[in-house]
């Protein structure tokens, strides 16, 4: 029991926060998020220009927000990688609420973190 006061809760945190699922998701996500970030920003500026400028400037083929961005729908994409991350099933969760429902616990807490 000293173990998991001392070690084991940042442990168990640790192999959750380092899962190779979790990065990759995160990593995913972070790209969509950047991507249609850029659309809108795009888009944003482009609307300035034509504004300023008065003049028509063709959009129909730029990055905007909804719109295909080099065969890509930047905000499908991004809400698609939200859904993805909010599903998320982590195996390391499963074996960490396996082993909270037996008696000896710590023991197979040590064994999933490699402690």
């Amino acid at each position: 029991m000293t173990w998991l006061k001392e070690r084991g809760i940042a442990s168990v945190a640790e192999s959750v926060l380092n899962s190779e699922e979790l990065d990759k998701t995160v990593a995913r996500l972070v790209v969509a998020a950047r991507n249609d970030g850029y659309a809108q920003g795009y888009a944003e500026c482009s609307h300035h220009v034509v504004n300023a400028l008065k003049v028509d400037w063709d959009t129909s083929r730029s990055a905007t927000h909804g719109v295909n961005t080099h065969g890509v729908n930047t905000y499908a994409a991004l809400v698609a990688r939200k859904t993805e991350f909010n599903n998320l099933q982590l195996p390391v969760i499963d074996l960490i609420n396996v082993s909270l429902q037996s008696e000896d616990y710590v023991v197979q807490l040590k064994e999933i973190v490699g402690a």
